[in-house]
């Protein structure tokens, strides 16, 4: 076993871009069931759904010499991942992504910073960015899309329910030598911003619509993916230029990827074309990442 990790871990290094140092270690259930390994700037992220941390993968771990972490992907646990043993690194530190840096906080809860199962449509996205695109990045988190938008001179508008998520945003723009300042923040409710936007005739060349799977906003509304992702998707395309690219992803599991395609495709204007996306080739066999490109 240990030798396959090794080979694992070398593999990822060598098919990488050189500066990428996050990325997906082992995948879930490829050698553990339950189990999946991230590497971080040099450290180890374990995250464990419904099991317990495999001795034999402990001791690989260990021998590493690298700082570990446990998150638990149990229901309801929602704790900062826990050190396996002392860290000798900084808990806050940048991960280099194709070139883009991203801040990560290892005791910032439950999520530190950063999809990385979102990788490749982070370099989709830049490939469609010139100095004269619009971005509306909804359900933003700390921004990664807004930033990999602006490193191509995009125009971003960056909205999440949470306030401290923008401010994070912020802080990956000026670590990527952004000025946030010549880029807009929005902080509340992803369809009343759709709303006001298409009342405005505010239209944008992309948008990202990359929606937690369950969330409550403040007036105590419940979002759920596989039920509003479809009227999600219409309110979108309401905000879209002519010619424009929507982002349609999700990494709820209880979705299907056929299902996953029938409700965006139910909301997809019929001049427009469709376009899926398979995960990052680290993340293989793992399936739960969909993905769906509209271009109009």
């Amino acid at each position: 076993m240990f030798e396959r990790l090794d080979q694992l871990l070398a593999n990822r290094r060598a098919a990488l871009e050189p500066t990428t140092n996050a990325y997906r270690v082992l995948p879930e259930g490829l050698l553990f069931a339950g189990v999946s390994i991230d590497a971080l700037a040099g450290r180890f992220m374990v995250s464990l759904r419904d099991t317990e941390l495999p001795p034999k993968l402990r001791e690989w771990l260990l021998a590493s010499g690298a700082d570990v972490f446990v998150k638990h992907l149990s229901t309801g646990d929602k704790n900062a991942p826990e050190p396996l043993r002392l860290p000798q690194q900084p808990l806050q530190f940048t991960v280099r992504e194709n070139g883009v840096r991203y801040w990560l906080d290892m005791q910032s809860g439950y999520s530190q910073g950063l999809f990385i199962d979102q990788r490749d449509n982070r370099v989709r996205l830049r490939r469609l960015c010139h100095p004269d695109t619009t971005v509306l990045n909804l359900f933003a988190y700390t921004g990664a899309f807004s930033v990999c938008a602006a490193l191509e001179g995009a125009v971003t508008t960056t909205l999440d329910l949470a306030r401290p998520c923008l401010e994070r945003c912020r802080e990956n723009m000026r670590a990527n030598d952004i000025d946030p300042e010549k880029h807009y923040f929005c902080r509340g409710d992803a369809m009343h911003w759709l709303n006001t936007f298409a009342r405005q005739r505010r239209n944008f060349h992309i948008i990202v619509l990359d929606p937690p799977t369950f969330s409550r906003d403040a007036r105590g509304h419940v979002w759920r993916a596989d039920r509003d992702y479809t009227e999600l998707v219409h309110r979108a395309t309401l905000c879209l230029k002519p010619r424009g690219h929507i982002l349609c992803t999700t990494n709820c599991r209880s979705m299907g990827a056929t299902d996953f395609r029938q409700m965006v495709s139910t909301a997809t204007p019929t001049t427009a074309c469709l376009e899926e996306a398979p995960m990052p080739f680290d993340f293989s066999p793992e399936t739960y990442l969909k993905t769906l490109w509209i271009h109009s």
